[in-house]
């Protein structure tokens, strides 16, 4: 990432020594440079925005025991902690809905062992424009319900409806307090 940042200012530099070097009929071939130069700009500029959302998912998942943030627009997984065992948890892509935004929620099961029916809370909101902090002010929560065992390496698609924030407003989902299915649940001896 850092070879990338000083790569994109040497080219630059570099471009414009040569524009001045440059001959009549050269013209077309430093409008090629040019226009590589910036596509190459545009590239670090969404580089840098893309590293610094995955160095905020992080730094909200330090406790990843208290559940999962997940950034939409990071498109990297998490992996959580918890009871049932670990999940590693994914959004797939943002649609818009009536009321809001649907997306799919993958669960992996990571561990050799089948992952029980569990629930979940999911948690979503918007994020704060200047600082990318969740605003608690819109967060929004719904229980999820996994019904069905999960076998040792394979996936779960969730769909998941979230109300009244659109695609383009989405800051976050959590997904937290995951319980076992009362079926699941260890037997407690009487007393």
């Amino acid at each position: 990432m850092v070879k990338d940042r000083v790569k994109a200012p040497l080219l630059v530099t570099a471009a414009l020594l040569l524009a001045g070097c440059v001959n009549p009929t050269q013209q077309p071939q430093l409008n090629i440079l040019h226009h590589e130069v910036g596509k190459l700009n545009n590239q670090m500029q969404q580089l840098t925005a893309q590293a610094s959302l995955l160095e905020q998912q992080n730094s909200l998942n330090g406790g990843a025991a208290q559940g999962a943030w997940l950034l939409p627009a990071t498109h990297t997984a998490v992996v959580l902690q918890s009871q049932a065992g670990d999940l590693r948890l994914s959004l797939g892509s943002l649609q818009s809905d009536a009321d809001g935004t649907r997306v799919m929620l993958h669960i992996h099961a990571v561990s050799d062992k089948p992952l029980p029916a569990l629930s979940a809370q999911v948690e979503w909101g918007e994020a704060d424009s200047a600082t990318g902090k969740p605003l608690e002010a819109s967060s929004q929560s719904q229980t999820l319900h996994l019904t069905d065992a999960l076998l040792p390496g394979r996936d779960a698609a969730v769909s998941l409806s979230l109300k009244n924030v659109p695609p383009e407003q989405l800051g976050y989902v959590r997904i937290h307090d995951i319980q076992l299915a009362p079926s699941e649940q260890p037997a407690t001896p009487a007393k």
